[in-house]
């Protein structure tokens, strides 16, 4: 397989940082109540996390071993600040929604492993194509977990008050189970997520 086809893809199936790598536990769980929450998160991150890759491959060689850490920290947190002017500028609607999950960006796990697991040890387009495949891993994730939460909990997806959708019906309008939307509900749905992919995807792709 082509090296780059191989980088981008280990980040959707093989290093899916949610159903394999069990990382971002906290927006995968706080934001899929529905599917347009879960992939609007998932593409605010992989935006951060394709600049910062890029950026931090760009400069590794400028950042002296002691301080690295720290370092990344700065540029991350400046491409999360860039982010939400941006979002609270032109789409105000996402941002409210998403609300303080957006500034936790900063410290989302996934997105300082793969500047000190790759882009510190790769080149810009490698580590360009490594963001692009951990965030579309991610946000598919976090689609994936929204839409069924929400089939399951109202019986419509990609139903958002916020944003004007009336989503797709599935169901009946006295449909849902409300455990689903709430809290619990995120962790019996990903548990099962997680079950099921490694044993239906990851095991046909060893």
């Amino acid at each position: 397989m082509n090296n780059n086809l191989k980088i981008l893809t280990n980040g959707i199936l093989k290093d899916n940082p949610t159903f394999v790598l069990l990382l971002g536990m906290c927006p995968t769980l706080g934001t899929t109540s529905s599917a347009v929450n879960g992939l609007s998160m998932g593409i605010a991150t992989m935006f951060v996390l394709i600049m910062s890759n890029f950026i931090i491959s760009c400069i590794k060689n400028l950042i002296p071993d002691k301080v690295r850490i720290p370092a990344y920290i700065v540029i991350i947190a400046s491409l999360v600040t860039l982010l939400q002017m941006l979002m609270q500028a032109y789409l105000p609607a996402i941002y409210n929604t998403l609300g303080l999950f957006i500034p936790l960006i900063v410290v989302n796990c996934i997105i300082l492993g793969r500047a000190e697991a790759f882009a510190a040890k790769n080149g810009p387009w490698a580590s360009i194509l490594d963001g692009v495949g951990i965030g579309l891993g991610f946000s598919g994730a976090l689609t994936l977990l929204g839409i069924v939460r929400e089939i399951l909990g109202t019986g419509a997806v990609f139903h958002s008050d916020d944003f004007g959708l009336s989503g797709i019906p599935l169901q009946g309008e006295s449909y849902g189970m409300l455990v689903f939307v709430l809290a619990p509900g995120a962790f019996l749905v990903l548990g099962y997520l997680i079950a099921l992919f490694n044993k239906l995807i990851l095991k046909n792709n060893k």
